[in-house]
């Protein structure tokens, strides 16, 4: 049997689908838990911009018998409230029913809080303790909570996360007799083959939001890198008024990552499949310890 009928048949036996099996099983198991982490994480960052809203909305005011202190009023009564704090900055909104912002500093350690402008009360942090919480975790995605160098481990873990998902692609194919039924799970297989064909079914169907994401996903942690190989292969003219097809691609790499093409169903639906990374690794997970750490 040439090598050709054997992976067409029986791939199983191919020495190279046997390596692939190896790299896609350990790499798989040591990016696990980033994958979930970027997937869940991911999940809800789809939502930045509709969360970032209303976690952010401030509580509104009654307007007073009097008119509105002045900035400097304002500042005397956050000194008196924050007696050994230096005001750093006064922020006096425009509409007569919303809170004034007024910024303190000690020692290294900042405030931003907000006063009533008609009675000079402290009323609450500026920053909303599920806005805060919503910011850390806008960071925990990006940036991993470490700046720069967590975007690096992110490009770093967007080609590994690359890596599975193509190992993954060639190790998937059955052979010519069976591909078809590796297109959907059965439910009334043994928990053993059940989770099997979901691993195999999610994998088929998500393939190339996987594909995507690693890629858009490199790209976002190491924007630079791409915008230097958009300018080696399209240089900037003076002289040109179009958009290069680089920049055009770059745009659509953010706007794919994030599901930002239309409203909230297609944030919806990025936002579900985006989970099933973290649902392949635990299938993923649960096939090796089944075959490995406890067969049988």
């Amino acid at each position: 049997m040439s090598a050709w009928e054997k992976w067409k048949r029986r791939p199983q036996i191919v020495w190279v689908r046997k390596a692939l099996f190896q790299v896609h099983l350990w790499t798989g198991i040591g990016l696990g838990f980033y994958v979930v982490l970027m997937s869940v994480t991911g999940s809800a960052v789809v939502f930045r911009r509709e969360l970032g809203k209303t976690l952010a909305r401030e509580p509104r005011v009654a307007a007073g018998p009097s008119a509105r202190m002045s900035e400097d009023e304002l500042q005397q009564a956050a000194r008196r409230t924050y007696p050994d704090y230096e005001v750093t900055r006064v922020s006096l909104r425009k509409n007569p029913d919303q809170a004034a912002e007024i910024w303190l500093e000690r020692r290294g350690k900042k405030l931003q809080r907000l006063f009533n402008p008609y009675t000079g009360a402290d009323i609450g942090d500026s920053l909303r303790p599920g806005f805060r919480f919503f910011l850390w975790l806008v960071d925990l995605h990006d940036n991993l909570l470490f700046g720069q160098r967590g975007r690096m481990v992110n490009a770093i873990g967007g080609i590994l996360t690359m890596l599975v998902g193509l190992t993954g692609a060639v190790i998937w194919w059955p052979g010519i007799e069976s591909w078809r039924r590796s297109l959907s799970f059965r439910w009334k297989s043994n928990p053993k083959g059940f989770n099997w064909t979901l691993h195999s079914a999610l994998g088929f169907w998500t393939f190339a939001f996987f594909i995507m994401w690693a890629i858009t996903g490199i790209y976002l942690s190491i924007p630079n890198t791409f915008n230097a190989a958009v300018d080696f292969f399209e240089p900037i003219h003076a002289s040109s008024k179009n958009l290069r097809v680089g920049d055009q691609m770059l745009y659509w790499f953010a706007q794919a990552h994030f599901g930002r093409f239309s409203g909230i169903w297609v944030k919806t639906i990025w936002a579900v499949i985006g989970l099933m990374p973290a649902a392949l690794f635990v299938t993923g997970m649960v096939m090796w310890w089944k075959r490995v750490i406890r067969p049988g």
